[in-house]
């Protein structure tokens, strides 16, 4: 296995270095040698020995895997939950792997937020060219015009997309736990109109052309013959690895480029954008925000309640270094499982706010509303 081989090198070396490095003047230059060579070893490469091709099914059914019907994720002859570690040893090929799994369980939460949760795809810039990148939103058919309630529901940072909470808990939980859907459909059933955020949908990426390549390395500002330099120590240390692919066998993964979505750039972006377009837009008297982890840094602002990871019962108060946010227990030790697990007392809390301000001054729908003490609701 790669493991061994890379041992046997490193043994090999060490072990002419300790008996070189007892001689004489021309033995010392020797051990130099030896310690360059083994500086120039690209460790990263060597792993990739034996290292099956980064070729995965775009399908679950290719994956061999299927949703039962309590949403949990379980191998289609086997019943088993999903399992990382599918080949010893390849711990870069089980990652692939599993990432490639993640974009198929994207795909197929989309498909349910549209199918079960009867919400439309809304292409973000609204007023975006046919050419160039998008992102989209989902919305229930009343979200701009329920006079009463919307809800607003958005995720935390990373891989996770539009209706999720963690891919994670996806995977090896399940689908309540770990999507937006069972507070989709409970505020459709109380009468919300529902907007579900993209925040880390910022940019596409498409691979790059030799000839952008070309192009970037010919627009640099460098002097000619800096740039000269570099070119030559890059051939230079492109013939070196040359010399070590007999031992190696290393996968050329595509090189791409990442072109941004016009003021969807990054997740605060996409917010700001989504409020001013559509949740300004709407003529519901109450909007709620449900923002999981990450998702609710743009919104501490506002009237809110953070329920948080503790040991202590579900809806106990919790000390906060943050005044303006009231913080409870979640009910859980794990951070993922917050959304889930505050799911009863977060439609309690959005029912007593929205009693609280329909007996006080309705205020305008801004950024930056005055907020209702939590104390006092």
């Amino acid at each position: 296995m790669s493991f061994s081989f890379i041992t046997l090198i490193l043994l090999t070396i060490s072990i002419n270095m300790a008996q070189l490095q007892q001689g004489g003047p021309d033995e010392k230059e020797k051990t130099t040698a030896l310690k360059d060579l083994l500086s120039r070893i690209d460790l990263d490469e060597l792993m990739k020995k034996d290292e099956p091709p980064l070729e995965f099914p775009d399908t679950l059914e290719g994956f061999e895997y299927a949703f039962n019907e309590k949403g949990q994720l379980r191998h289609i002859k086997t019943g088993e939950p999903f399992v990382f570690n599918y080949r010893e040893d390849l711990h870069r090929w089980n990652q692939k792997r599993y990432e490639a799994l993640g974009e198929i369980i994207t795909k197929y939460v989309y498909e349910l937020l549209e199918k079960e949760c009867h919400l439309k795809k809304v292409t973000l810039p609204v007023d975006a060219t046919e050419s160039e990148p998008k992102s989209f939103i989902f919305m229930s058919e009343d979200a701009l015009t329920n006079p009463d309630k919307l809800m607003v529901l958005i995720h935390g940072s990373g891989v996770v997309r539009a209706g999720q909470w963690a891919r994670r808990l996806i995977i090896n939980e399940d689908l309540d736990s770990g999507t937006q859907i069972p507070y989709i459909k409970r505020a459709i059933e109380e009468g919300y109109g529902v907007i579900v955020l993209n925040p880390n949908e910022n940019y596409i990426e498409v691979e790059k052309t030799k000839a952008q390549v070309q192009l970037s390395s010919d627009s640099s500002d460098e002097p000619a013959e800096k740039r000269e330099r570099k070119d030559k120590i890059q051939k230079e240390t492109k013939k070196r690895r040359d010399f070590y692919e007999k031992y190696r066998n290393p996968q050329k993964e595509k090189e791409t480029v990442q072109l941004y979505i016009r003021d969807n750039g990054s997740p605060e972006e996409h917010a700001i954008y989504v409020w001013d377009h559509f949740i300004a837009e709407s003529t519901a008297e109450n909007v709620f925000f449900v923002a999981h982890s990450y998702g609710g840094l743009a919104f501490v602002e506002l009237n809110c309640c953070n329920w948080v990871s503790s040991s202590e019962p579900l809806d106990t108060s919790v000390e906060s270094m943050l005044p303006d946010c009231p913080r409870v227990s979640a009910g859980t030790e794990r951070h993922e499982l917050t959304s889930w697990k505050s799911f009863p007392s977060i439609f309690k809390f959005f029912s007593e706010a929205s009693e609280a301000k329909n007996s006080s001054v309705k205020l305008a729908p801004t950024r930056r509303s005055n907020r209702i003490k939590y104390e006092e609701l």
